[in-house]
């Protein structure tokens, strides 16, 4: 009879030992099955597991709790059944789906206010934006082909021989923030990061936005002004690299998209408060520019005094051991200690798995291996082509020259500036929407809607111009469709691309993959602002405006057939979805999703079905019947999404 006794025993054992070796492969996961690394284990392994990890990380004081957490984390959807929970945190965990933005004001606070360095980013460009309008001429680089004569003579305006060098001038200027990003400050967020932290690399990069722009208001040379822009550049760079991620690490899946896009709602804010400053100050005469560069300092402020109340990033904290600071700063962030428990040991438990197959290297062996590691190079490639989709789709040729847009349609400076000032405004409203979508539609389907939206509009508005300038139509349609342009691009393309690029990469290439993606985006944003001066001399309005037209149709193109879901999925969860090859979704797009999508909004099949690509592997616990329980049917549809 001990001999059956352990005989059985042993069989469990290897049952459990032969679970913990079928892992999925996150370099190559061609089954698309997204596991949860606790689902088969037995109740007594996983708690062993637990005391093993409360005593190495001296975390024996709240043993029991981290108990309770692993058995919630080991079933999500079936939390109910676990009997040593409380009835206060057993409604927490309900609240969880039915209630998914009740959160604490910590939380809250802590995203809203490193967001805020992103108006910095949008102030900065439309401060520029109104500032073209005068300060070429008050440096002595005048970019205008005509300038205004004497008036003495009869003579209107006179030819400027150096009105193209002037325009390649002008645009490096206006680009030198996002060449210096591109090139240093994005890069150097990899290391400021593992010196000082999340909020260490936000309060550097805060510093260099509050002076630079104070700087740029000073100059009394271009070359100054160049330099000074330059400055700014290494601030926006580090600050846009880590904030996001930020954000991202903080925030339960659930709503994590939601509370990320905030960078992304304080960059239209500030680009529509850099409009409103553009329209305050246009009367001050000469040192209007100076005012317009200089305001942009304005949303640094509360950044700088801010950001040591908020609490550190607690996977940051995990990736350099620290497990007790990191428990600290989960009860911070989530409602009650059994869910900082519970994502505490969760995370634990899929990082475990990560660091099987992607080890921590130096910064030039990660920067490498995000194009070696298959499952780093997916998000790369991923990253990648979001971000540089916010430069080719052309909403920068607005945010950084409207006022010159608008004055090539016929307007007068004051009308360019209030015409600028309602694309701020469109930007800024539409981009609350998202907040809700972006969690439930999900980011592929906001860009796979939006895209085309923008691609139709921009010809439009580029078409516009054929009309004569002498017609009342010629202006207000110009005016209509660049807004139209701009509704369609706050929920899609503004808020995805950094929201995605925070969440995609795995915790040990995290930094290094942001700053590569963030360069990408900076670094054509720079692209674009130094040759759209010389493109409007060559092509005009109209042909600029078609070029980034078909420009979004290449676009979308590639977010289709490169671009994976991540809504509602862990950090860690993700690792899974970037584990399926390229082909493998390639495939899956053009031969399932594509004839869907014909099938479903073309032809009007309601009976058309879309078979998933992904497969969550969970189980409910045994004892709780999920058929009878609509929460519990919730859970399971969401289930690993909320950790």
């Amino acid at each position: 009879m001990e001999a059956q006794e352990k005989l059985g025993v042993n069989e469990i054992e290897h049952i459990e030992l032969e679970q913990q070796h079928k892992h999925v492969d996150l370099n190559k996961n061609l089954t698309a099955r997204i596991e949860n690394p606790l689902t088969g284990l037995s109740r007594e392994t996983l708690l062993a597991q637990v005391d093993e990890f409360a005593e190495k990380e001296n975390l024996t004081d709240i043993k029991d709790l981290l108990r309770r957490g692993a058995l919630v984390a080991q079933h999500p959807a079936g939390f109910e059944s676990v009997e040593e929970l409380e009835e206060e945190e057993r409604e927490a965990l309900r609240n969880e789906v039915l209630h998914r933005w009740r959160q604490p004001w910590s939380l809250y606070f802590t995203v809203i206010l490193c967001s805020i360095g992103a108006a910095v980013q949008g102030w900065d460009q439309t401060g520029s934006n109104g500032a073209n309008l005068s300060f070429p001429v008050a440096f002595g680089i005048p970019d205008s082909a005509c300038m205004p004569g004497t008036g003495t003579d009869g003579i209107a305006c006179v030819n400027n021989p150096n009105a193209i060098r002037n325009q390649w001038l002008v645009g490096v200027i206006n680009a030198g923030p996002y060449i210096a990003s591109s090139f240093l400050g994005c890069w150097l967020s990899d290391p400021l990061n593992h010196y000082l932290g999340r909020r260490g690399t936000i309060f550097f990069s805060a510093l260099f936005c509050f002076l630079s722009v104070i700087g740029s208001a000073c100059s009394q040379t271009w070359p100054q002004l160049f330099v000074t822009r330059l400055l700014l550049g290494i601030g926006m760079g580090s600050k846009a690299s880590t904030v996001p991620i930020y954000a991202a690490e903080n925030c339960p899946a659930a709503i994590r998209g939601g509370l990320v896009m905030s960078w992304q709602m304080w960059t239209a804010f500030g680009i529509f408060l850099g409009f409103s400053a553009n329209l305050a100050v246009v009367h001050t005469g000469a040192i209007a520019w100076r005012l317009q560069f200089g305001s942009a300092f304005i949303p640094a402020v509360p950044l700088l005094l801010g950001v040591y109340f908020c609490p550190e990033s607690p996977r940051w904290y995990m990736k350099n051991g620290q497990y007790a600071k990191a428990f600290k700063s989960l009860c911070r962030l989530r409602n009650t200690r059994l869910q900082a428990a519970r994502d505490l040991f969760y995370v634990h438990a899929q990082l475990q798995v990560e660091a099987d197959v992607i080890h921590q290297g130096n910064y030039v062996k990660r920067f490498v291996e995000l194009f070696t590691i298959p499952r780093v190079r997916r998000a790369t490639l991923a990253s990648f082509t979001v971000m540089i989709a916010q430069q080719m789709c052309g909403i920068n040729i607005i945010a950084f020259y409207s006022s010159t847009v608008f004055v090539k349609a016929g307007a007068s400076n004051i009308q360019a500036l209030l015409a600028s000032w309602g694309f701020g405004l469109v930007n800024f409203v539409f981009a609350w929407p998202a907040i809700w979508t972006i969690d439930t539609f999900g980011r592929r389907a906001l860009l796979l809607f939006t895209f085309p939206q923008m691609a139709w509009t921009l010809l439009a508005a580029g078409l516009c111009y054929l009309i004569p300038s002498d017609s009342k139509a010629h202006l207000g349609l110009v005016a209509m469709f660049v807004f139209v342009f701009a509704a369609f691009y706050s929920p899609g393309e503004g808020p995805v691309p950094f929201t995605y690029s925070a969440e995609v990469f795995p915790l040990s290439h995290r930094e290094v993959g942001m700053a590569w993606a963030v360069a990408t985006c900076l670094f054509w944003a720079a692209v674009l602002s130094i040759t759209f001066p010389a493109m409007l001399s060559a092509l005009t309005v109209t042909g600029s405006f078609c070029f980034y037209a078909g420009l979004n149709v290449i676009a979308l193109c590639m977010i289709f057939l490169f671009v994976p879901e991540t809504k509602q999925r862990t950090l860690e969860e993700l690792d899974y979805i970037f584990a399926v090859p390229t082909r493998t979704h390639v495939h899956h797009q053009l031969t399932k999703a594509l004839p869907y999508f014909f099938k479903r909004y073309v032809f009007f099949n309601k009976d058309a079905v879309l078979e998933p690509l992904y497969k969550f592997d969970e189980k409910p616990a045994d004892s709780h019947d999920v058929k009878s329980d609509p929460l519990a049917k919730h859970n399971i549809a969401h289930s690993g999404s909320r950790h």
